[in-house]
């Protein structure tokens, strides 16, 4: 055999290697069970314009001892001219 066709069968197997061992990866998380990702935020909803948005990303007004959601400062506004209207 040449020196080249023994580089060439040395690549070809090589190639076939990695095809073959490829597959199983090292150090990859395991999906929790049931197949699901787990959820990264919370879906709330504006009481003004109905809009759903990410929890963490929301404006929050206090009235009393509730925590509203806003999409907005503009629906926080209008929330807050609301109830104040409803107090008097």
């Amino acid at each position: 055999m040449t020196p080249i066709r023994i580089v060439i069968l040395t690549l070809l197997f090589y190639i076939l290697y990695r095809l073959l061992t490829g597959s199983r990866k090292k150090g990859v998380a395991s999906k929790p069970r049931g197949g699901e990702l787990p959820a990264q935020d919370v879906l709330v909803e504006d009481p003004v314009c109905h809009t759903y948005i990410p929890m963490k990303q929301a404006v929050t007004e206090k009235f009393g001892a509730t925590v509203h959601y806003f999409c907005s400062q503009e629906c926080r506004k209008k929330y807050t001219a609301t109830q104040q209207g409803d107090q008097k």
